[in-house]
């Protein structure tokens, strides 16, 4: 079953706590701290993989957590790292932020990896916090937490040649023929409500080419299938546009292939100006299509008339369409993805609801690493807080004795310094 869209939500692996532990060895009754690091937590990676056509996958099991990083021990001994997820999508997947709409990753070669959320770094042990004041540490960090995410995943598919036209123009009738695609062909609309790949041989070269579900009048405003079809044609390197020249409706073949191309337009210039030709279908249903295929000729396309019955035409069409595709480079969309910013230092101090607030991924990470049941390691905060500024900050904004101070999810006593 073929699906182009999911939704999945991620979350990395938090670290390792770091150990607080003291040597124990005969004879020496007190001796150093030798608490190791904890392990990191585990990643959540996304993996291109040319042999995956869909996302069907993802369609029932939607929620990915990595493992978390093991704590620390005695003995200097790192805890071990959690295990990472490696989830397999299609080649031509984008990864994108779905409370933001931020494109993350464009997944668009074989073998690319993404790493959605990274697995929070383990925390120190205590040998890391000895200083000649402070010889024997009773306290270690916390592991940092891991990342969540809710991810979109859509799929465009990486197809040379993009069959575009009406609904019923007889694109999927003629994908069938040159390739060993076998679409559902049926005499009513819509017939093709998902994307058709078929490989096509001509002479000793081959190229990819997708039936694509058809176009209606404002498929560009996201009408009808809208742009879930138009996604799937971004990547192509030619536009075939399959116009019906007996059409049942008695529409004019040129009208249709102008709306057609009017909608190209208006969801994508760049697309609308992919190398195209036309592929006049149905022919062995008049007796003459030479008037239909002079008129479309004005709009400056090579037309084809061919019938997918009969054959006729066809070898013309596929030997031209191998050549534009190889002299065609795939497009790419400029897109530039920012890489993760590294937690900033910069903080923020706010009085609200009574408490004073202090905001910023840096500091609340401290906090977050910080055994806050231990007085050491809330002391070496503190030193921490001072030297950035947090403290005076808070004394500037009103703090005082006994006030309130938030700063992530844990709550402090503000203490003024002696």
């Amino acid at each position: 079953m073929f699906l182009d869209e999911a939704v999945i939500f991620v979350r990395s692996g938090k670290g390792g706590d770091g150990s607080a532990h003291f040597r124990k060895e005969k004879h020496v009754p007190r001796g150093g701290p030798d608490g190791g690091d904890g392990g990191k937590g585990g990643d959540v990676v996304l993996i291109a993989d040319p042999r995956k056509n869909t996302l069907i996958d993802f369609r029932h099991e939607t929620k990915f957590c990595a493992e978390d990083g093991r704590d620390g021990s005695g003995a200097t001994r790192t805890g071990k790292r959690g295990k990472s997820v490696e989830l397999v999508v299609p080649v031509g997947t984008r990864v994108i932020d779905d409370e933001t709409g931020k494109l993350l990753a464009d997944l668009i070669e074989p073998g690319q990896r993404f790493v959605a959320c990274k697995g929070g770094r383990g925390g120190r042990g205590n040998v890391h916090f000895t200083s000649s004041v402070r010889q024997s540490p009773t306290f270690a960090e916390k592991g940092e937490p891991g990342k969540s995410l809710r991810l979109r995943l859509e799929l465009s598919l990486l197809a040379d040649v993009g069959l575009i036209g009406l609904p019923n123009a007889g694109k999927s009738t003629l994908i069938s023929r040159v390739s060993a695609a076998k679409p559902k062909v049926a005499d009513y609309p819509f017939t093709t409500l998902t994307p058709q790949l078929g490989i096509v041989r001509v002479g000793d070269s081959s190229f990819v080419m997708a039936d694509l579900p058809g176009l209606i009048e404002g498929a560009s405003e996201g009408k009808g299938l809208g742009h879930r079809f138009l996604r799937h044609a971004e990547r192509t390197r030619v536009v075939l546009h399959v116009v019906d020249c007996a059409p049942v409706d008695e529409s004019d073949p040129l009208e249709n292939l102008r709306l057609v191309r009017m909608e190209l337009e208006s969801y994508s210039p760049e697309l609308a100006s992919r190398p195209a030709l036309v592929a006049l279908t149905k022919i062995d249903l008049l007796r003459d299509p030479t008037e239909i295929a002079n008129r479309i000729k004005g709009e400056s396309l090579e037309v084809f008339p061919v019938s997918a019955v009969t054959g006729a035409g066809l070898e013309s069409l596929l030997f031209r369409l191998s050549a534009l595709v190889d002299s065609s480079p795939r497009p790419v969309a400029p897109i530039v993805i920012e890489p993760e910013p590294e937690p900033e230092a910069n903080w923020d101090v706010r009085a609200t609801n009574g408490e004073f607030v202090v905001s910023g991924d840096e500091v609340e990470r401290w906090v977050a690493m910080t055994d806050v049941s231990n007085m050491e390691a809330l002391q070496h905060l503190h030193r921490r807080l001072k030297r950035a500024g947090v403290i005076d900050a808070l004394a500037d904004a009103g703090a005082a004795e006994g006030d309130t101070v938030r700063i992530g999810n844990v709550a402090f006593s503000y203490a003024e310094d002696k």
